[in-house]
């Protein structure tokens, strides 16, 4: 498989944190695949939060807010093949400067931006994973998150083919989790072309059997 682009969103304020650690490991998984992996850091691009589009707008119909946020959308997650998020769990969800990057996509797809047919066409078709830092490890924490970003996939025509949920706390501390997600985070950027992602509907065509023969033989 010909090297593909990654654009990976750390979602912590922290440089030396759990998801930057997670970020890491995946950029080498990624690496040694020969694929390229950009990693960005979200509160360098994101400052300002949604506001009403009906009043915000410029005269050229394009976002006022005076951030780098257009600038991470349009020249970074829209010309990458897949998005992978590192993020730790605030209260149970995503942090605000992360779901910035999902809201204000309103403004950045709605008919009347002169750049809205591109954005929607570089949505479209991406991989991403989600990589999750936390201190506790009970499954329903994570069901809002992974919801809200499955959900979005399906919305874009993306696909969400990994999730994994590191535990720790104190910087650093998630290598110590015996589930070895820093492992699992090189595995998902190694694969991240290569994993499956399926949605089937009622009608979807599908054969009798989930893998190829000589996989499962």
């Amino acid at each position: 498989m010909a090297g593909k682009s990654i654009c990976c969103l750390v979602a912590s304020p922290r440089r030396d944190g759990n998801s930057s650690l997670l970020a890491a490991a995946l950029a080498e998984g990624a690496a040694a695949a020969g694929h390229s992996v950009e990693t960005l850091f979200v509160d360098d691009f994101v400052t300002g939060f949604l506001r009403d589009c009906r009043t915000c707008r410029g005269a050229d119909k394009t976002c006022s807010i005076d951030d780098r946020y257009g600038e991470l959308l349009q020249r970074h997650i829209l010309p990458a093949d897949a998005v992978a998020i590192a993020t730790p769990i605030y209260w149970y969800g995503l942090p605000a400067q992360l779901k910035c990057v999902f809201d204000r996509l309103v403004c950045y797809t709605s008919r009347s931006h002169p750049e809205a047919e591109r954005v929607v066409s570089g949505l479209g078709g991406k991989r991403y994973a989600l990589l999750l830092a936390s201190e506790e490890s009970s499954y329903g924490m994570s069901v809002g998150i992974v919801q809200q970003v499955s959900d979005f996939c399906r919305y874009t025509h993306a696909a969400l083919v990994a999730m994994l949920n590191a535990v720790g706390n104190r910087r650093g501390e998630i290598a110590r989790d015996p589930s070895g997600p820093l492992v699992q985070a090189r595995r998902i950027g190694r694969d991240m072309f290569a994993l499956r992602a399926t949605d089937y509907r009622i009608d979807t065509p599908r054969s009798s059997t989930v893998w190829p023969r000589e996989v499962t033989s």
